[in-house]
């Protein structure tokens, strides 16, 4: 008599299914974006004839370059779990010591008057100086990373307004305006710089184990410290590149701009935090993307270029960030089914 047992049904374990699930969601947030940047690019067309223009979407670009930069720095900094609210402090900051040092006094500067090269390398050094003071109170006296670099930002912001004087500098060397003002296929050397660093970067976060170890950190730093990971100097390495990447960023703002003000980079971090939240960096650490820090980057250049276009007031375009930032918020919370601390 032939045995008329129904096979065994292979059962999918529940934290496995559920993790998975967790995995698509996540990819499919980040991918969203693709198709609301394509949307938004349909009703650009709709607003206002020349938004399609190439003058106008290399114009769009250009003026996202150097908040990239600093998504990218910030995002890198949310990825092991910390904060850096200082970033767009030394937007502002960093530019304008080397505006300082290469101006002569009659030109507000310090009358140093040194080489254009030296300038440029002494905007550098500060942002990687800044970052490494954070990285030393946050890493190394475990201070909390928030008010840190709150702090941080409010010391920057009033050294800024003081070297300057309050004035805006003008009359800086070709070279400071370069990456802007550089074309390479019509396009500013500027933003060939900015994709180039979120290239190199998403290789180096898939594929390098530096890239493993930030996510390690950001998910579990005891896990991490206990798998062989120098944790303490990863991330104060973190903290370094930051503050170089947020140097670079204001270079490239000073290019656009022409000019570098006393409030420089003020309250550019609420757009860098927005950028990088709905591009689906996790404020809890270990999670995200550069492919989703970019696209959330180039969402809101497209939507403050549109909102310029319709003649929006430019107070209501930070309400709308402010708007996206809480969507994106609510969005996490139901991609990753855990409460946010």
């Amino acid at each position: 008599m032939a045995d008329t047992q129904a096979p065994p049904v292979k059962q999918v374990r529940v934290p496995e299914a559920r993790a998975a699930r967790t995995v698509l969601l996540r990819r499919a947030r980040e991918l969203a974006l693709v198709p609301a940047l394509l949307l938004l690019m349909v009703l650009g067309a709709f607003v206002n004839d020349s938004f399609l223009t190439q003058r106008n979407l290399i114009s769009v670009l250009g003026a996202s370059a150097a908040l990239a930069m600093v998504v990218l720095a910030e995002s890198l900094v949310l990825i092991t779990g910390k904060f850096d609210l200082s970033l767009e402090s030394v937007v502002g900051i960093a530019p304008a010591v080397g505006a300082l040092l290469v101006l002569p006094a009659a030109q507000s500067g310090w009358g140093s008057e040194l080489p254009s090269f030296v300038a440029l390398l002494a905007i550098l050094v500060v942002g990687a100086a800044v970052g490494a003071f954070n990285g030393v109170l946050v890493v190394k006296f475990k201070l909390n990373a928030f008010i840190v670099t709150l702090a941080m930002l409010i010391v920057l912001r009033g050294l800024l307004v003081g070297a300057t004087k309050g004035k805006t500098l003008f009359g800086m060397p070709d070279s400071f305006y370069s990456l802007a003002t550089t074309t390479f296929l019509t396009i500013p050397m500027s933003v060939w710089l900015a994709a180039i660093a979120f290239a190199v970067t998403g290789f180096l976060l898939k594929y390098h184990r530096i890239g493993r170890s930030l996510y390690a950190i950001g998910g579990n730093a005891d896990a991490a410290r206990a798998a062989g990971i120098r944790v303490e100097r990863v991330m104060l390495g973190v903290f370094v590149v930051a503050g170089v990447l947020a140097s670079v960023g204001g270079i490239m703002q000073t290019g656009y701009v022409g000019a570098i003000s006393a409030n420089q980079g003020q309250n550019m971090i609420f757009t860098v935090f927005a950028a990088a939240v709905i591009g689906g960096i996790s404020l809890d650490g270990g999670k995200g993307t550069m492919f989703g820090a970019l696209t959330g980057v180039l969402l809101l250049g497209v939507v403050q270029n549109l909102l310029t276009l319709a003649q929006v007031p430019s107070f209501w375009i930070q309400a709308i960030y402010g708007g996206i930032i809480l969507v994106a918020l609510m969005i996490a919370r139901v991609t990753t089914g855990r409460a946010q601390d």
